[in-house]
């Protein structure tokens, strides 16, 4: 059946008699309510999933440094967490270092955006299209501060995402990530922006997007989009 915001309609000679209602229950109205607010976000995922690629890095670094220059690094180490946590050594000398990450297409031209530190310090960037083309990228710029790196592919005629703006976005406003987690293309996840202006302890003052979107290694340098379709982050 269908049911409005207010209470049915009784009849005439049976006045309506509002119920309390149960703890740990939600009433009819809100339950209707709460449902619809659900976004379907799988346009946006279709649209958009084009447009994201998956970024691998390659290089040299010494053994034993793990600094905020190298976390690129860190998602595809030589020698696990847990084992580092007892104590395991590190070999000495320069050792053959592996990442992955994610960037996303804004300009159909091949310029690429990603996360800074997924590219910064490797000698060799490949990006990967979801339609399995390769291509060795160039790295234009990379700013450590605000943590984006530009890139730049050999190719024409890509999907572009639609960039947006963040001045008019809200606390609680759904958002969605797409990805290449553990090198898995197109891996949608979605949740709330959590907070506005956030900075990192490195005390440099750089207004971040908190949200409780789910990320795992690999997501780094994915777009972030509003329910628009349009990037914000």
């Amino acid at each position: 059946g269908a049911y409005t915001l207010g209470h049915a309609d009784a009849p005439a000679s049976q006045p309506a008699v509002s119920q309390p209602p149960v703890p740990g229950t939600m009433s009819q109205p809100l339950a209707a309510a709460a449902g619809a607010a659900l976004p379907d976000m799988s346009a946006i995922v279709a649209r958009n999933s084009p447009s994201v690629v998956n970024i691998s890095v390659s290089g040299t670094r010494k053994a034993g440094a793990r600094g905020p220059g190298s976390p690129q690094f860190d998602e595809d180490d030589s020698i696990p967490d847990f084992l580092r946590r007892f104590g395991a050594p590190h070999n000495r000398g320069d050792a053959p270092a592996r990442g992955l990450g994610s960037g996303f297409i804004v300009s159909p031209d091949g310029t690429i955006l990603t996360n800074a530190h997924v590219v910064d310090g490797a000698e060799e960037v490949m990006v990967k299209l979801t339609d399995k083309r390769e291509f060795k990228a160039k790295v234009l710029g990379l700013d450590t501060a605000s943590d984006v790196a530009v890139l730049k592919i050999d190719a024409s005629d890509l999907p572009a995402v639609r960039i947006g703006s963040a001045s008019n976005t809200r606390v609680g406003e759904w958002v969605l990530a797409i990805g290449s987690p553990f090198g898995f293309e197109s891996s949608a996840s979605a949740g709330i922006v959590s907070a506005f202006s956030r900075s990192l302890p490195d005390g440099s003052y750089v207004p971040f997007i908190q949200t409780d979107v789910a990320v795992n290694p690999g997501n780094s340098g994915g777009p972030l989009f509003n329910m628009a379709g349009e990037v914000i982050g």
